[in-house]
């Protein structure tokens, strides 16, 4: 190994699958780093009521918060940087990190989950959480009897408003071109949803909670929830870099055996960025196989060097 710090497993993410990954690797008793912000989880700024033992509504960053902390009292060093870029080297891979430092490990976890396809419109980030959705799956039901907006072009926007038109008041589908087969489109009629076929939103209106938002042609509609639901795209510059296999059909995911293990040896990923559904619970099963199977890859790895520097 160079003169680099150095960690047995590097966890990228702090999301709810990095962080379960980073409990149960360092239980493995190996070293253990976790880089990354967890105000860019996609649960920080979501609320959690359907996780098991959980009880009553509790805030992503509560959850988060506690379990950085439960990184910490298990020994995990917590680097709240971003890594910027990897490679391999001789040993192993190098992690470089925002603030120049290249750390060296054995094994990567990749949990950095996936980032959301937007609108790009002002205001969107500042109402997530507080009106602004990217899941139906995960926030329909605050939405109980709630007016609601939905926009996406496909089958994610589509079904979407389905499960929303059992759950929530007044629906309305803004789409550009609703590109679904007919038996889906038939599905929206019989619900009673609302569909405006070439508009799009323009303008996100509210100051502390989302109230309305305007429409290309001017249409204001008043709302509690806009569902933004045009899918997901995965950050897979690092992920490809090493060579690891992406879903060959879109590219979008990080294909994983049982074993949470890629195509690399070393390298492992859990939660989101392995694909839907985007569900904590989800997250956490697939961080906590990660963490034991890369812990038992890199405690393999140590017996066999020691067993060649003894012979």
């Amino acid at each position: 190994m160079s003169n680099n710090k150095y960690f047995d497993i590097i966890i990228l993410g702090v999301g709810p699958a990095g962080i379960q990954a980073g409990i149960h690797a360092s239980r493995k008793k190996v070293s253990v780093a976790a880089l990354g912000k967890p105000e860019a989880s996609s649960l920080y700024r979501g609320h959690i009521e359907n996780y098991c033992c959980v009880s009553g509504v509790k805030t992503g960053e509560e959850l988060l918060n506690e379990g950085l902390a439960q990184l910490e009292n298990f020994g995990v060093e917590v680097i709240r940087e971003d890594c910027i870029a990897t490679a391999m080297s001789n040993n192993g891979f190098q992690v470089t990190i925002e603030s120049g430092a290249v750390l060296d490990t054995r094994a990567i976890i990749i949990a950095t989950g996936v980032s959301r396809k937007g609108l790009g419109l002002k205001g969107e980030k500042e109402l997530v959480g507080r009106g602004v959705s990217y899941c139906v799956d995960c926030d329909a039901n605050f939405y109980r009897d709630a007016d609601v907006v939905v926009t996406g072009d496909g089958s994610a926007a589509a079904h979407g408003t389905h499960t929303l038109s059992k759950i929530a008041g007044k629906v309305t589908l803004i789409t550009d071109k609703l590109d679904v087969s007919d038996t889906l489109r038939q599905e929206l009629s019989a619900d009673n949803v609302t569909i405006l076929e070439g508009k799009k939103i323009k303008e996100i209106n509210g100051n502390d909670a989302l109230e309305s938002v305007t429409l290309d042609d001017g249409t204001v509609i008043n709302c509690n929830g806009l569902f933004i639901e045009k899918g997901a795209k995965g950050a897979m510059e690092l992920a490809a870099f090493l060579g690891v296999q992406l879903d060959p059909e879109k590219f979008t995911y990080i294909v994983v055996d049982r074993e949470q293990a890629t195509n690399v040896p070393g390298i492992y990923a859990a939660g989101d960025i392995c694909g839907p559904p985007f569900q904590m619970a989800k997250a956490v099963g697939e961080g906590c196989v990660a963490g034991m199977s890369a812990g038992t890859y890199v405690k393999k790895l140590l017996r066999q060097e020691k067993k060649q520097d003894d012979s």
